[in-house]
């Protein structure tokens, strides 16, 4: 089954494309979700807006292997892993894009994935 990356940030270069397939070893389905939010709204809303946005069912939601380029917003950021959570019963991992030092004009680069429910479990041992 071929991983989906649901990305809520800026569309994908062919690089940046071609690495995030390096890392998974395999070329995900990419879905591009528009973020541009009415800031006024709760943000608890804007995540239901957004996890609905990218058009999965409830079974999709819990078998499909899914990854996340997350929002730059933080608080939208955050909120969204909550809702995904709550669809997928775990964290999902997220792809960590960085700037490219010294580029100009300014470029971006995925440095890698992040397995944020690895991360939850690590995190546990260390109460």
């Amino acid at each position: 089954m071929t991983s989906m990356l649901l990305n809520y940030a800026h569309p994908l270069t062919d690089e940046q494309r071609r690495r995030i397939g390096e890392l998974l070893g395999e070329t995900p389905e990419i879905r591009d979700i528009p973020t541009q939010i009415d800031r006024a709204l709760p943000l608890a809303e804007v995540a239901r807006q957004l996890a609905d946005a990218a058009e999965l069912t409830s079974e999709a939601w819990q078998t499909l292997p899914l990854l996340v380029n997350p929002p730059a917003l933080a608080p939208l950021a955050l909120s969204l892993a909550a809702e995904l959570h709550g669809r997928c019963g775990y964290f999902l991992p997220i792809i960590n894009i960085r700037p490219i030092p010294e580029s100009l004009p300014p470029r971006y680069e995925v440095a890698e994935i992040v397995n944020l429910q690895a991360l939850r479990e690590g995190a546990r041992a260390a109460r």
